[in-house]
């Protein structure tokens, strides 16, 4: 038998082109992917539209819930597309070289200023291209993460394979957080950004190149049963007992992220009034996420993934009461070393649920006879974009009625929602991930079991074929 082929203890063997080289550039992906999420949460709506452009609080968080509820529809579509397609270049890969060009534009024209200074006009612009921008990074997204549990089959390869993917993420962090500094080099001001956008949007976009030509396809996975009709595929993974558990664990992570990354520039710009501080201080942090990362990769083995997840909840959640007590007096050098004492539980929250994702897919796999990566992972792509985008659009929205404008002195009820909406609003999210994850069932034992039982039925359907 082939390398990738022969049973292994618990199911198929691992591809033998699943090296570290390849999984690096793979981790490419995440890097594009995320550079635009975060750029879009950290900066871009907060301080780009509210700040740069003018735009009001509520409108700016109009901007990217109306892009959110587009996705509603295009990741789950796009998740079961791909599962249907059958082009002899495969069911994922294709997308690569569709999505790119449009992804990287669509994120330059976000940065253009317009003209007009009507609030209107601009939120009609930026909410089109930021939906443009949605459906381009659906298009890559989706196909990229449903192939994870493709190329790689065990319970700890998983691991590996989605920790160079968050190495790749968090080097896509450094590229958003750079977009001021850029745009600075570049001018400052409105045409900064936009000149910042241009380069961006280049090299948003060419990774995608080299990411098609190290990734594979499994034939044997587009040759399994029939995709059961698109609702009923959706009605499927929402009575899910493990899908579900898993989507409460990430979606409160992701909340507590997604609200921490938009409140945190103004934090540190309004309330802390040091808004050159915001990069190094975001650079210390996802340094450290990065470190952790191989520590994360030797523990997993040793534990199940839910556990490592609560252990890094807890400390993320930990850490983050702290912003409660930092003071705007403090010397530099003491908030660079507390604001960053989160990053190591930080750095499991979204390592372990797209690893575990796998998981539920296999299991679904083993019920139904069909390969369903793509509505799996389009749907938890669509509630982690949602999710977080309600959270911020009524953290804009909370700081809008409270008064804050443009320009305009900031009140005592403004800056204390900022501090608690940094604080102890993502840490509530957190402790709640936490319960969600306790008692989760699908663990590395039963995730043998399946394989097994998948090994031996794949082994009876090729004896049945061959007669």
């Amino acid at each position: 038998m082939d390398a990738d082929t022969a049973p292994g203890p618990g199911g198929p063997a691992e591809d033998p082109r699943l090296v570290p080289a390849r999984m690096a550039v793979f981790g490419l992906g995440d890097l594009t992917i995320n550079a635009v999420l975060v750029s879009l949460s950290m900066v871009y709506i907060s301080y780009f539209l509210v700040i740069v452009v003018g735009l009001r609080p509520e409108l700016a968080g109009a901007v990217q819930l109306v892009g959110r509820v587009v996705d509603a529809f295009t990741d789950p579509a796009m998740g079961r597309f791909s599962d249907r397609c059958n082009w002899r270049w495969g069911r994922r890969r294709p997308f690569f070289l569709l999505g790119a060009i449009p992804f990287g534009v669509a994120f330059g024209l976000l940065w253009w200023s317009l003209p007009s200074d009507s609030q209107w006009a601009m939120f009609a612009y930026y909410t089109l291209v930021y939906v443009a921008l949605s459906v381009s990074m659906t298009v890559l997204s989706v196909p990229y993460l449903a192939l994870q549990p493709e190329m790689a089959l065990g319970y700890d390869t998983r691991t590996s394979l989605n920790a160079w993917r968050n190495a790749g993420s968090i080097l896509g962090i450094f590229l958003a957080i750079a977009i001021r500094p850029v745009a600075g080099a570049l001018g400052g001001g409105p045409e900064g950004y936009a000149a910042a956008g241009a380069v961006y949007s280049v090299v948003l976009a060419l990774p995608w190149l080299a990411i098609h030509a190290v990734t594979w396809e499994r034939p044997e996975f587009q040759a399994r049963g029939e995709q059961p009709p698109f609702f009923k595929s959706v009605r499927r993974a929402a009575r899910h007992q493990s899908f579900r558990r898993l989507v409460g664990m990430y979606l409160c992570g992701r909340v507590s992220m997604d609200l921490m990354g938009a409140m945190l520039i103004l934090y540190i710009s309004l309330y802390l009034g040091r808004t050159e501080d915001f990069e190094l201080t975001m650079v210390l942090f996802f340094s450290l996420v990065l470190i952790s990362l191989p520590f994360w990769l030797r523990a997993a083995p040793r534990m199940e993934k839910s556990s490592v997840f609560i252990f890094g909840s807890l400390w993320w959640a930990a850490s983050l009461f702290f912003i409660l007590f930092l003071d705007p007096s403090w010397p530099d050098w003491l908030i660079f070393v507390i604001a960053p004492a989160g990053a190591i539980g930080y750095a499991v929250m979204d390592l372990m649920p797209w690893s575990m994702l796998g998981e539920v897919v296999d299991e679904d796999d083993l019920e139904t006879g069909a390969r369903q990566e793509g509505i799996y992972y389009g749907l938890f792509m669509f509630l982690r974009k949602l999710a977080g985008t309600i959270a911020v659009w009524l953290a804009l929205t909370l700081l809008g009625a409270l008064g804050y404008a443009k320009d305009a002195p900031l009140n005592e009820a403004t800056l204390t929602a900022i501090v608690l909406l940094t604080s102890v609003a993502p840490a509530s999210f957190l402790l709640l991930s936490a319960w969600f994850a306790r008692g989760y069932p699908l663990t590395r034992k039963r995730h043998g079991e399946i394989l097994a039982a998948l090994s031996a039925r794949e082994a009876v359907r090729a004896e049945r074929l061959g007669e």
